[in-house]
């Protein structure tokens, strides 16, 4: 069964530019690198919520345990910590549309 990793973050003040490029240029990259693919990505403009919210599905949870534990992600995911604050996910089963 597919399932999905939804990532939360918010932007650290003045690093917004700085964070769109690593985006890009690394993180979805990376992300599709190791054997994520991304499914979609949220930008909250108002309101009380993360910032960011971001998904990526892989096709089962032995799959999705591998990546998430890999030293690649983890080395993504410090990478990105240079650019946000209150980095945070969780793991579900996939469907389509929007998930929280």
């Amino acid at each position: 069964m597919p399932v999905k990793i939804l990532m939360t973050w918010d932007l650290l003040p003045g690093r917004e530019q700085d964070y769109f490029e690593f985006v890009v240029r690394d993180f979805i990259p990376g992300m599709q690198e190791i054997g994520l693919q991304p499914s979609d990505a949220w930008y909250t403009y108002y309101g009380d919520h993360p910032q960011i919210m971001a998904g990526a599905v892989v096709n089962s949870m032995d799959e999705m345990d591998r990546l998430i534990n890999s030293q690649d992600w983890l080395d993504l995911t410090q990478q990105l910590m240079e650019y946000v604050q209150d980095f945070d996910y969780k793991i579900v089963p996939a469907r389509g549309g929007f998930q929280l």
